[in-house]
């Protein structure tokens, strides 16, 4: 049994959607799909979920929602036209949207949950009327129905081990079942979303509670590349690469998959493969817990920018007991969290996500620190970018660092920071911004052009 997800490219039209169902019929194994909200249709469009916020937002501001709310409406009435569909799922749409306006507003971000949810949800109505409109066996499943059980608030959203009992039971039900992406409700019937791209994520927890042969994840690039094809021309295809790599190319800014979603599909040993909905019969990437590291110890290198690092100085720092744990509770604190923290005997670095850093924050953390650890520098850098060069054979690879830092330094790229996990499947350079391309292009020559002379 597969539990295949479609991203937003894949159900943003009539013709997107046909596609969908013809990849879903051909192959019997494919019984539970999970479907995000309608995407772009070309590159200046706007995805659904992004009229949905707009809607919301002038909700909460007690303005006129009238034109949002019909734009929402005519993207989903487009599709249904065009499908041949009757206007019936239209008016279910339309009332769904207007029952979730009515609703209380004194938690916005509760409300605005609420709001981005209706794209998913309302075009896996669409897209089982459908199924059942061609004679196929299908029906829509409600998460709160299926079992996708998630935490309350403050914490981070998250699914919760106990309801994959009711999910489980999804193995069982006659037909195909398409279950909207990206949320579910706490225990009291509150729903919640997750991440931005959270659908990659409801399958992977759908897959892990039916412990299904494969998680297929469509999306509308034939494969995982080893770097980004909008910097490097043609680069190559992965066909297999391990959860961790996958995790870490994913947190480095490749954008084919959620990186919180292989969690679930990890723990149960679910492999996962990324294919492509406009070229289905393309073998695509396999995912899996293990795998020939002799082939290729780099798999692939990512490259991701909005970094910021603040730079603490001390003489004897080393010697000074709890002075760390003290440096990353002002930045708790804060409420912020942290990426890196490379370090000396009398130094050390943190580095932040630029974006959970405001003027006001940075102000009040310099001064907390020059109070509470006395260094005798605090020195703070912005537009960093992070080069991760990832692959589970590398720590088994003399001399890789050097052959990367000489390639860096072909570039006359200064190399502003060095840091690599305990576990060894990454090693990351942090570089300046107006580095990155060049960096990352010199890279992908070393360690994937193999007629590539120095």
């Amino acid at each position: 049994m597969k539990v295949c997800k479609f991203g937003g490219t894949s159900v943003a039209t009539a013709d997107q959607i046909r596609k969908v169902v013809d990849i879903v019929t051909s192959d019997i194994g494919r019984k539970i799909i999970v479907v995000s909200a309608p995407g772009k249709r070309f590159s200046d469009d706007i995805k659904v979920t992004d009229l949905l916020i707009k809607l919301g937002e002038k909700a909460l501001a007690n303005e006129d929602t009238e034109v949002e709310l019909n734009e929402v409406v005519n993207r989903f009435h487009g599709i249904a036209n065009d499908l041949g569909l009757s206007n019936d799922i239209v008016e279910t749409i339309k009332h769904d949207l207007k029952d979730r306006l009515s609703r209380h507003k004194e938690d916005s971000l509760l409300f605005m949950d609420t709001m981005k949810a209706a794209g998913e949800d309302n075009n896996a109505k669409m897209i089982a009327a459908y199924f059942q409109f061609i004679g196929v066996d299908a029906k829509y499943i409600n998460p709160r129905e299926g079992g996708l059980l998630v935490n309350n608030r403050p914490e981070r959203v998250r699914a919760l081990p106990q309801g994959d009992e009711k999910l489980a039971k999804l193995r069982d039900e006659q037909g195909i079942i398409v279950f909207p992406g990206f949320f579910g409700y706490t225990e009291d019937g509150t729903l919640r979303t997750f991440n931005r791209g959270g659908s990659d994520i409801t399958g992977s927890i759908i897959a892990a509670a039916i412990k299904a042969d494969l998680y297929e994840n469509f999306t509308d690039v034939d494969s995982v590349f080893a770097a980004n094809p909008t910097v490097i021309d043609n680069p190559v295809s992965i066909e297999t690469m391990t959860y961790r790599e996958m995790r870490e190319l994913a947190y480095a800014g490749f954008s084919v998959f959620h990186d919180e979603a292989l969690i679930p599909a990890f723990r149960k040993s679910i492999p996962v493969r990324i294919k492509n909905t406009n070229n289905p019969y393309a073998p695509g990437t396999l995912i899996v817990k293990e795998r020939d590291y002799n082939e290729q110890q780099v798999i692939g290198i990512a490259a991701d920018s909005g970094f910021t690092a603040i730079y603490v100085d001390k003489y004897l720092m080393n010697l000074e007991i709890g002075f760390g744990r003290r440096l990353l509770q002002i930045l708790e604190e804060e409420e912020i969290s942290y990426e890196h923290t490379p370090s000396g005997i009398d130094n050390l670095s943190i580095i932040l996500r630029s974006r959970v850093l405001t003027k006001e924050k940075e102000e009040r953390i310099i001064e907390r620190i020059h109070k509470e650890l006395e260094p005798d520098a605090v020195i703070v850098e912005h537009d960093y970018s992070m080069i991760v060069l990832v692959g589970e054979g590398m720590q088994y690879t003399t001399g890789l660092a050097g052959r990367a830092a000489s390639a860096i330094a072909r570039t006359g790229a200064n190399i502003e920071m060095i840091n690599q996990g305990s576990s060894e499947v990454s090693l990351v350079f942090g570089v300046k911004v107006q580095d990155e391309t060049k960096t990352l292009k010199e890279l992908y020559k070393e360690f994937f052009v193999k007629s590539y002379a120095h």
